[in-house]
C-alpha cells in the first residue's frame, strides 16, 4: 500500500506483545513497530509494565524480555545494533520484525493508517496502545 493523501503518508505497525506462558494465551502489549516506505523509516517504541507482566507471570525473565525489546529497537535503528539486518533497507527489517514467532516477544497483526509524521505516530501509538 503506498500512496500520497493530502500530506500524509501511508504507514504501517504491529504491536509488541509480551507473552510470558503460551499456554495460557494472556499477553500485554509492551511496544510498537512502525514503517513509512515513502520517508524510508522503521522504529520501534517500547514500554514494559514489570508489574503487570509479573502479574501474568511471577516466574517471567524480566531482563530477558527487556533484552529481546531492545533487539527489536536495534534492528530498527540500524547500524552495528542490527546485527545481521544492518545492510537490510526498513522494509526488509520491518518484515523481518513482524513475522510471526514463538518466542516470549511476538509481534501483532499488521495495520495500516496515514501519518505526517511517522515518528510522532509511533509515540502517539505508544501512548494510545501500550502505555
Amino acid at each position: 500500500m503506498t500512496g500520497r493523501h493530502n500530506g500524509r503518508e501511508v504507514f504501517e505497525y504491529a504491536l509488541l506483545r509480551v507473552v510470558p506462558r503460551v499456554e495460557r494465551g494472556e499477553l500485554i502489549n509492551a511496544g510498537v513497530v512502525v514503517y513509512c516506505q515513502a520517508k524510508s523509516f522503521v522504529a520501534a517504541r517500547v514500554h514494559l509494565d514489570e508489574a503487570r507482566l509479573l502479574a501474568l507471570d511471577p516466574t517471567a525473565d524480566v531482563a530477558g524480555v527487556r533484552a529481546a525489546l531492545g533487539a527489536v529497537e536495534g534492528v530498527c535503528f540500524g547500524g552495528e545494533r542490527a546485527g545481521q539486518a544492518a545492510g537490510d533497507d526498513p522494509g526488509r527489517r520491518f518484515r523481518w520484525l513482524i513475522a510471526p514467532r514463538s518466542t516470549i516477544v511476538q509481534p501483532g497483526p499488521v495495520h495500516t493508517g496515514l501519518t505526517a509524521d511517522p515518528e510522532r505516530e509511533s509515540e502517539r501509538l505508544l501512548d494510545l496502545l501500550v502505555r
